[in-house]
């Protein structure tokens, strides 16, 4: 949903748009993350592949980036733009979340190596490995040592960034969720999808999946519930964009920090 900026706002970075197919099932992306939020945030929605320019990152209190079916070593001008915002955001130290494309765009942001996975396609409901150490991780909390998770890409972070911190990898990909700093993370897999919208990208690739040697009719009755995906984007909203509107209204005197590291 779009909104006036009348206050800090969640910016969500829309960096593409489903096959039509898949919008008439289950809807644009906005609604995706919406539904995935509950009641989240007042969302601002920016569309940066159809031209719509960035605000200035005072203007937010965080701002998640989407997937796309785009490839980000296509290097288009909007999405090196959405780069160029990146690495001005992690300046600042400003929150981001980037989801599929909006992972591999952040890793390209800030010196990491995009580009075709060389085993081909992940698709599915998967299995996610927690690494040595992740457990520290406050958006990762109580998640245990494997969880399922809905992912669907072609490309993939081959080299991370310097200073990222890898917190989990699935069998096919060891680059699953990403740390880049304390208020800035990303995750491979998709953690805004329903078992609706993953079965309507599944059916929608069905014949070339197959011909990819994918059992289509397997990945549906493997899809699942997905509770520590969404966890972590409501966990990553309530430390910031949820606290900014809460203490929005507060006097502006000299407080403690108690935001969460996240």
């Amino acid at each position: 949903m779009h909104c006036p900026v009348s206050e800090k706002t969640l910016l969500l970075i829309q960096v593409g748009t489903p096959p039509d197919d898949i919008r008439a099932q289950v809807g644009d992306l906005p609604l995706w993350f919406s539904a995935a939020l509950a009641a989240g945030p007042a969302l601002q929605v920016v569309r940066v592949f159809e031209g719509e320019p960035l605000p200035p990152h005072e203007a937010h209190s965080a701002a998640i980036i989407t997937g796309s079916w785009a490839m980000v070593t296509d290097l288009l001008p909007w999405s090196e733009a959405t780069a160029q915002w990146i690495r001005e955001a992690m300046a600042l130290e400003f929150p981001l979340f980037g989801v599929c494309y909006g992972h591999q765009l952040m890793a390209h942001a800030l010196g990491g190596r995009v580009d075709y996975h060389p085993q081909g396609r992940e698709m599915g409901c998967l299995d996610i490995n927690l690494l040595p150490g992740a457990e520290d991780e406050a958006l990762l909390a109580g998640a245990g040592p494997q969880f399922k998770a809905n992912l669907t890409h072609m490309q993939t972070v081959l080299e991370l960034p310097p200073g990222a911190r890898v917190l989990a990898r699935s069998a096919h990909d060891p680059h699953q969720v990403v740390r880049y700093g304390p208020k800035a993370v990303s995750t491979q897999f998709h953690p805004e999808f329903s078992q609706a919208i993953a079965a309507a990208c599944i059916q929608l690739r069905a014949q070339v999946l197959h011909s990819e040697g994918f059992d289509p009719d397997a990945m549906l009755r493997q899809l699942a519930q997905t509770p520590v995906p969404q966890q972590m984007l409501q966990r990553f909203v309530a430390a910031y964009a949820l606290e900014s509107a809460a203490t929005a209204a507060e006097p502006r005197a000299v407080q403690a920090d108690t935001s969460l590291t996240v």
